[in-house]
C-alpha cells in the first residue's frame, strides 16, 4: 500500500517493516512507556530520519528523536509512526506539539493509542492543519503488544520460556539438565531477555541453578525478580551489581503480580521451574509460552509442567501458535495462551 498525493509517496509496507525493526530494538528500554518508533520521509518517499524511544539514553519519545535528527528537513515531510502520537504532558511535552512545531505536513500512524491519558493526538494534529491518516498494521500491533496488553489489562505481558526434550522433560531422573537445547537456542534466549523489563524466577530455582540472568551480548539489564521463601547464598550471581535484583519473599501469586504491576513493567520473562510456572499457568497469569524443543528423548525425568487440575480432554488448555522456527535442530515454538488475562 502507498500513500501518495501531489507527487509525494511513501511505501507504507516498507515503512511499517522498518518501524517494526525499530520497535523491536526499543523493547526492554521503554518501560513504563510503549516501544514506539518513528520515521520521517521526504516528498520523494526517501527516508530522512528515524528514531525509537529509549529511556536508557533519553526521555525523548520516538517522534522527537526523529525530528531532532531531521532538523529543517522535517518541514513539509511525512512522518510515519508505530503509534498515534501522545497528546499529554508527562516526563516530556506532548509529541503533537513537537510535530506541529517541526512543520511536518502529514502523519500516518499504525496503531491507535488506547491510553485515555495520552490519546487524542490525531485530532489535535488535524486541528492544526496536518493531514493525518490511520492505516492499521497487525505487524506493529504485535511488535508493541506488551504495552498494549498492559494498558488493556493493567498487567504486564508474562512470557514463560522453557527448554525441553521431545518428550517434554527439563531434566533427567538424576536431576541433570545442562544443556538440553542447542547453544544457538540459548543465544536466542539472550535476545528475549534483552527485550524484557524483568526476568522472574522462583527462589528454589535460583538457589539450585545460581543463574546470572544477564542478557549476554546486550547492554540492557532487566530487573531480576526472585520470588519465594528459599534463602540464597550471599555469593550467588543475582547479588552482583550488574543488574537490579528484587526479592519477593512470598509464594502468593497475587502479591507477586501486585509488585510487577506497581513496577510498571511492560514485559516479564518467566524463567521459572515447573512448580512456579505451572502455578502461574493455572491462574491464567501466563500470556505467552516460548518453547525450545531439542531433538532428544529422556523417557523419564522432570517435566516442564505439573498438574494443571485437568482430568478430561474437554478441559485441556489450548494454545495458539504464533510462530515456529528451526534453530540448529531445535524447534522454537511461540504460543499465545488462550484464556489468559
Amino acid at each position: 500500500m502507498q500513500f501518495s498525493e501531489k507527487g509525494e509517496a511513501v511505501n507504507i509496507q516498507e515503512a511499517y517493516e522498518h518501524l517494526t525493526s525499530l520497535c523491536q530494538k526499543a523493547l526492554g528500554t521503554t518501560s513504563p512507556n510503549p516501544n514506539v518508533a518513528a520515521a520521517i520521509y521526504s516528498s520523494s518517499g526517501a527516508l530522512i530520519a528515524d528514531g525509537f524511544h529509549n529511556r536508557l539514553i533519553s526521555p525523548d519519545h520516538a517522534e522527537v528523536v526523529a525530528i531532532n535528527k531531521a532538523g529543517a528537513a522535517s518541514i513539509g515531510s511525512t512522518m510515519v509512526l508505530s503509534l498515534e502520537p501522545c497528546a499529554h504532558t508527562g516526563a516530556t511535552p506532548p509529541c503533537t506539539q513537537a510535530i506541529i512545531q517541526a512543520g511536518i505536513s502529514r502523519v500516518i500512524y499504525a496503531v491507535k493509542d488506547p491510553n485515555q491519558i495520552a490519546s487524542g493526538g490525531a485530532a489535535i494534529l488535524m486541528s492544526a492543519g496536518i493531514e493525518v491518516e490511520f492505516i492499521s498494521s497487525p505487524q506493529l500491533q504485535f511488535a508493541q503488544r506488551a504495552w498494549l496488553h498492559k494498558i488493556r489489562t493493567g498487567l504486564p505481558l508474562m512470557i514463560w520460556k522453557i527448554a525441553t526434550t521431545l518428550d517434554g522433560k527439563v531434566a533427567a531422573s538424576d536431576g541433570s539438565s545442562k544443556w538440553i537445547s542447542h547453544e544457538n537456542s540459548r543465544a536466542d534466549v539472550q535476545l528475549i531477555r534483552s527485550q524484557s523489563d524483568a526476568i522472574l524466577v522462583g527462589s528454589q530455582t535460583a538457589a539450585i541453578d545460581n543463574p546470572h540472568l544477564i542478557p549476554r551480548g546486550y547492554s540492557n539489564r532487566p530487573t531480576r525478580i526472585i520470588c519465594g521463601e528459599s534463602e540464597l547464598p550471599a555469593t550467588h550471581n543475582v547479588f552482583d551489581e550488574q543488574a537490579r535484583t528484587l526479592f519477593i519473599k512470598s509464594r502468593s501469586l497475587p502479591q507477586i503480580m501486585e509488585v510487577l504491576v506497581n513496577e510498571g513493567f511492560n514485559q516479564v520473562l518467566v524463567e521459572a521451574g515447573a512448580t512456579l510456572g505451572t502455578a502461574l499457568l493455572r491462574e491464567e497469569m501466563i500470556d505467552e509460552l516460548v518453547h525450545y524443543q531439542a531433538p532428544a528423548l529422556l523417557g523419564s525425568g522432570r517435566s516442564f509442567v505439573e498438574d494443571l487440575g485437568i482430568s478430561t480432554i474437554n478441559q485441556r488448555m489450548n494454545l495458539e501458535l504464533l510462530e515456529v522456527e528451526e534453530i540448529s535442530g531445535d524447534i522454537k515454538s511461540h504460543y499465545a495462551v488462550k484464556g489468559s488475562r
